[in-house]
Order: structure tokens, then sequence, then C-alpha cells
């Protein structure tokens, strides 16, 4: 007997889920498919049906994240995304992003993250055959991904305009520029 499409995506999301909220409370090698299951409320040979282990499970969810990106850029009409697509991007995939990106995710993943967003073309600002771009450019990128982590962790604290507007700053400006500006509650809704 053959399931209905969509009872099979939510049983697999319901893995998902679950697995990103325990990945992002301790490493994968803490992580028992027994405890998977037992809070997904199905039993280890239905997580068995989706996955080999929680290793294939991780896989499944970096490989998903990557299969988004890419159909995001195609549809761009540029090659890498605005700073409001990638905001878009973070809050669509909030859960696995918190998870693959959190205090126990994989470095590895970070770094395919910014190659797979951030094409290797040339870059606005930075002249093609400069010898120090490669640096500049993980500079802000590096930057942009720690304050998207941050204000993640910090349950989104600030407005998404305002984060913006603060990364935007901090990349073109550096951080005397607004460090040296009066703290208000709402200044980086200031900030030029």
């Amino acid at each position: 007997m053959n399931k209905q499409p969509e009872v099979t995506e939510k049983t697999r999301q319901t893995f998902i889920n679950v697995f990103c909220e325990l990945y992002s409370a301790k490493p994968i090698e803490k992580i028992t498919i027994q405890e998977i299951a037992n809070r997904s409320g199905y039993n280890r040979s239905t997580f068995y049906q989706y996955f080999t282990d929680v290793y294939d499970l991780l896989r499944f969810i970096e490989n998903d994240i990557f299969k988004a990106i890419r159909e995001k850029l195609s549809r761009a009409e540029h090659n890498s995304p605005q700073p409001q697509e990638l905001l878009q991007f973070f809050e669509e995939n909030e859960t696995a992003l918190q998870a693959l990106l959190g205090d126990y995710g994989n470095m590895r993943f970070a770094e395919r993250l910014k190659s797979e967003f951030f094409a290797e073309g040339p870059q606005p600002c930075l002249p093609d055959d400069h010898s120090l771009s490669p640096y500049l450019i993980e500079f802000q990128l590096s930057t942009s991904f720690s304050l998207l982590r941050l204000w993640q962790r910090r349950h989104k604290d600030l407005p998404p305009e305002e984060l913006l507007q603060l990364i935007d700053m901090l990349c073109n400006s550096g951080i005397s520029s607004v460090a040296q500006e009066p703290h208000t509650t709402n200044k980086a809704a200031t900030l030029p």
C-alpha cells in the first residue's frame, strides 16, 4: 500500500524538525535514532524508511538547503543574493539553519553555505585584480553570517531592516562608525 505524498512529506518533515531541535541543543554524536523516533511520535522502523542514520538525515537537510539556494539563485536577476534575499532565506529556513549554524553545527557546512550563496564573480566596490579581494570578501561574508547567527540566537531582537543597515554600515564604514554613535534603543534605524 502506497502512502499519500502529503503523509510521507509530513512524516519526513517531522523527523527533520525534531532532529534540528536536538541538533541545536547537543552534538550529533549524542543524538540517537530512538530519541528522534520517540519525540516524533513514530517508531524506529518508520525512521529507517526515510533515513539510514542521523548522518544521512543531516546530509538530507544540508542538501535541501543547497537545493533551495540554487533555486533562489536561478530565479534571481543577479549572481549573488541581495541582503534582503539573504535575510528572507534565513527566515524561511530558520529551524534548519539555526541547527546547522548553531553551537553544535559544522564549520564545513558554513563554508559550503558561503560558497554556494556567493558565487566567485566580481564583487561590487572591489577591483577584479585587487590582491586583497579574497580577504575582504571573506571578512564581509563571515561578518554577515556571524551577525545573522547572533540575531537568530537573540530571538531577532532587531527588526530585519535595522540588522541589514547595521551589517551594511559595519562592512562599509567599520565598527568605529557605529561605536562612536550614542546608544539608543532604536539607533540602527537612524543609520545612514
